[in-house]
């Protein structure tokens, strides 16, 4: 992996935004509904990696594509964060492009508000960064998608996030060495254990066609679910709110994004098999009965009933 760098602020980085920006808001038009620096090169007197981050707000992700990749923008897809489209361009640009409401926009600059309101806290940051620049184990990504320096940076950023009030609902995929504990929690504690089991689906974690998402509030997990794909059809395996955080409508919200996101790969189905405790609730979610015809051959259980439902765009 290549080693990072670190630099001083420089004083040129705002006037940088705005010279990339110029080419993209030509581009994007209309459909472009906002635009802003974040990262550390937004926080006057940080030190940061060269790199100008940029988040784009826009009324569709999907007519953005092209436009940007006409500008020498190269597309790397939602990468760890469902919704979104990321870009880079010579390691030198990172652009993240969100439709309206996104709840990692306001995550970003919350984050970064809270930086240019408190430069301590920002001074505390930059030694942080710093400091772990000088570790080797740093600039490795091990066996994740992450290197050590953005991981060793997660506890300070759900810091500063808590303190800058941040709360918004959103959903992740399974991708930080904690929300994987989390999932691996989930699954054992609500599932396996009471069956006297040790989890034995766990090579599903490296599958393409399974796929782990963690519901968060604010930076606090909340939730998991497992979902698993089936050409055109998926099935939700699992999902589950903590037991502590039930009752305030979070279930609801997140089958909604798993549907949602499942219609943006272009899924036209969701199936599952309801528990007779669970089986209003999908009902109230507009499922209807259907086979599940489990392509892998799993038998379900005759206490459950097979649901399904269209995933419309």
């Amino acid at each position: 992996m290549r080693k990072i760098q670190l630099r001083t602020y420089d004083p040129f980085w705002p006037s940088d935004y705005d010279h990339i920006m110029a080419p993209i808001r030509a581009s994007l038009g209309e459909g472009l509904l906002d635009a802003h620096h974040v990262g550390s090169t937004a926080v006057p007197g940080l030190c940061a990696k060269p790199v100008i981050d940029i988040i784009l707000c826009v009324t569709k992700v999907g007519d953005a594509i092209p436009c940007l990749e006409a500008l020498d923008y190269v597309f790397k897809g939602e990468i760890n964060i469902p919704f979104r489209a990321y870009f880079t361009k010579k390691d030198q640009v990172h652009l993240h492009v969100y439709e309206k409401d996104h709840p990692e926009i306001a995550l970003n600059v919350a984050f970064r508000d809270y930086l240019r309101a408190h430069p301590e806290v920002s001074d505390q940051y930059g030694v942080l960064k710093q400091t772990l620049v000088k570790d080797t184990a740093s600039h490795e990504k091990g066996s994740g998608r992450f290197s050590g320096y953005t991981l060793g940076k997660s506890d300070f950023i759900k810091g500063v996030l808590r303190a800058a009030g941040f709360n918004k609902v959103r959903m992740m995929h399974a991708t930080h060495e904690d929300e994987w504990q989390a999932v691996k929690s989930f699954r054992q504690h609500y599932f396996f254990d009471a069956a006297g089991l040790q989890d034995p689906y766990t090579w599903t974690f490296n599958h393409p066609d399974h796929v782990h998402l963690i519901l968060y509030e604010g930076v606090e997990i909340r939730g998991y679910a497992h979902l698993q794909k089936w050409g055109k059809r998926a099935c939700l395996r699992i999902i589950v709110i903590d037991a502590h955080e039930r009752g305030r409508g979070l279930g609801q919200i997140f089958l909604g994004l798993c549907e949602k996101w499942l219609c943006v790969q272009g899924l036209e189905s969701l199936h599952l098999d309801a528990s007779p405790a669970s089986s209003a609730f999908y009902l109230k979610q507009g499922y209807v009965p259907a086979p599940l015809d489990d392509p892998d051959g799993y038998p379900s259980d005759s206490q459950d009933t097979s649901l399904m439902k269209r995933l419309v765009g």
